[in-house]
């Protein structure tokens, strides 16, 4: 397949993948002129590696040294860490694939699929995560799950305590939970 041809569909995939997934579900502006950069950043130079000898093993160790220069920078979420990684894998995928000619474009799709599926809102729509502050200092971890299922309305299944003050009385608390299936339905009636 043409170099082109593989640039062309690394364009339209993270495109879809920014535009078409990320943004619209996300809404994080910043991120989307970082997975377009980091995708064209990528492309081009693993482009330019395909040519030499040295290809394959350097265009890894590219893929390896920005993840890393990246993710030390800010704190993603793990959602957008995987974004991340697909934009990377998306623009090395074209310019240093070297088996057949529909392996690109198929690992691409893929990628893509995955994204779609994964990030869906969909799916486990009814789970959620928080940190809270509570205005309680609780060291009991059955009376903290309890103020939190009161609080929340919803059942905890992991409480981490990340801090208790005791001299100002408060309790921070990274929290996952559900609703049941028929309150959240009936929480997004109501919001509509």
């Amino acid at each position: 397949m043409p170099r082109l041809a593989l640039f062309a569909i690394d364009l339209v995939a993270v495109t879809l993948l920014v535009f078409g997934l990320y943004f619209p579900r996300h809404r994080r502006r910043d991120l989307v002129v970082a997975y377009l950069g980091v995708n064209v950043g990528v492309l081009a130079v693993a482009g330019s590696l395909s040519s030499s000898t040295v290809g394959a093993g350097l265009g890894l160790g590219l893929f390896g040294v920005l993840s890393i220069i990246r993710l030390r920078s800010t704190e993603l979420d793990q959602h957008e860490v995987a974004y991340y990684f697909s934009a990377l894998a998306l623009g090395i995928l074209g310019p240093l694939s070297g088996g057949p000619l529909w392996m690109s474009p198929a690992l691409s799709a893929l990628i893509l699929v995955v994204m779609y599926l994964g990030d869906h809102p969909r799916l486990f729509r009814t789970y959620h995560r928080q940190v809270m502050v509570l205005d309680t200092a609780l060291t009991d971890q059955v009376a903290l799950v309890a103020q939190l299922e009161r609080i929340l309305g919803a059942r905890v299944h992991a409480a981490t305590v990340e801090r208790i003050d005791l001299v100002n009385e408060t309790t921070v608390v990274e929290v996952r939970y559900s609703y049941p299936q028929n309150r959240h339905t009936a929480a997004l009636a109501d919001a509509r």
